[in-house]
């Protein structure tokens, strides 16, 4: 819960705005910096999760790279100061002009997910007479214990090389002079909150790594992605996550050789809980059965809970009236926005201010512009 002299600077902006808590961003990267890059390991920020150029300042600073899933994505790194020896270039899709940009900008790694797109980077590269360096995503087959939508590492989903491929794909770079393989790379899923996947993805990795390297190749990159979940119920009690346990499970069971460096591409746990959305409450109404507190933020600012069933905890920041059980729902004419429903917050009447709480990630960077929503300007507290 925001303190007072924060909640009366934050009622002199028009709602609905993300507003983003500098110091728990902070507090939060000290942490990745003395547990993950102090050991060594290289960690890529995922611009999917807040592509906010302030944001992304302080990533920076604090000694991260970038993961990118977009030409767009590129660029924004690019523009902020990245180098483009710290920026890897993942994507099941990526679409000739962003294969290029990338080309053109010499970025550190391409992570490839088939057999078609290293032929397509092999040709674009030989075009721009130049070499990409890549890293094969495989398919572990592992179960991420997350929701359906953002699990990424089974065989049924659509990303990465599957196992039964490998040896084909290892064939044809024999012949694909353009592209110099330096690493593997995987991803299983995201909003991971037990570590047992983890754990047999290292096993699978080191199975992997030591195939690959048996077949005459030298993997200098061993990518494990990201996917480390946050606590979006309790956000005032875990504002850092438990990067020390995280970080200790790779360095105990991940097999580097010598030559072999380990790799992040960490999001939503570094900022997740930074960033909450605050809205206002419009009108409360009564139906048959429920009790209805409407908003002026709808899933055209946060989708999370329409797209994933996301429980994001809502906090009421301008009532102290006895607790009441609600519908916290938006303004769209869409019966799936809803934030949150049957949930016990102090009653609130027209005008009471909201905080939807643990949306650093994957918050305002999914919004839309459906119903022609107007996009109201981030808040940081460092510049209230």
């Amino acid at each position: 819960m925001y303190p007072n002299s924060i909640i009366s600077k934050l009622r002199n902006h028009k709602t609905p705005f993300y507003y983003y808590d500098i110091e728990v961003l902070q507090q939060t990267l000290e942490k990745v910096k003395a547990e993950g890059l102090s050991r060594g390991f290289h960690i890529h920020f995922a611009l999917k999760a807040n592509h906010q150029q302030k944001m992304l300042k302080y990533v920076k600073e604090a000694g991260l790279g970038a993961d990118c899933v977009s030409g767009g994505e590129i660029q924004q790194a690019i523009n902020c100061g990245f180098s483009p020896d710290e920026i890897a270039f993942a994507g099941v899709g990526k679409s000739d002009e962003e294969i290029e940009l990338a080309l053109s900008h010499d970025i550190f790694c391409f992570n490839c997910e088939s057999p078609q797109e290293l032929r397509v980077l092999n040709e674009l590269a030989g075009k721009h007479d130049t070499t990409a360096r890549i890293a094969l995503r495989l398919n572990p087959n592992v179960d991420a214990k997350t929701h359906k939508y953002i699990t990424t590492g089974l065989k049924e989903n659509k990303f990465g090389i599957n196992e039964e491929d490998l040896d084909s794909v290892l064939d044809a770079l024999v012949d694909l002079g353009n592209l110099k393989l330096i690493g593997i790379h995987f991803h299983i899923g995201s909003q991971i909150e037990q570590l047992q996947p983890f754990k047999t993805l290292c096993r699978r990795a080191n199975e992997l790594s030591s195939y690959i390297e048996g077949r005459g190749f030298k993997l200098s990159v061993i990518n494990v992605g990201g996917g480390f979940g946050i606590n979006y119920d309790h956000p005032n009690d875990n504002a850092v996550p438990d990067f020390k346990t995280f970080f200790d499970l790779f360095e105990q069971n991940i097999q580097l050789k010598p030559h072999q460096n380990l790799h992040f591409e960490l999001g939503r746990s570094v900022v997740g809980q930074c960033g909450s959305l605050i809205t206002k409450v419009l009108f409360t109404k009564k139906g048959r059965a429920k009790n209805f507190a409407i908003v002026d933020a709808g899933m055209t600012e946060l989708i999370r809970p329409a797209l994933y069933q996301a429980r994001h905890r809502i906090d009421v920041l301008t009532s102290n009236k006895p607790k009441k059980n609600y519908d916290v729902v938006g303004p769209v004419c869409e019966s799936s926005d809803t934030f949150r429903k049957d949930v016990t917050i102090p009653e609130v009447e027209r005008g009471d201010l909201i905080a939807i709480r643990s949306a650093g990630a994957y918050g305002e960077v999914m919004r839309s512009a459906y119903n022609l929503r107007v996009a109201r300007p981030s808040v940081y507290s460092d510049a209230l």
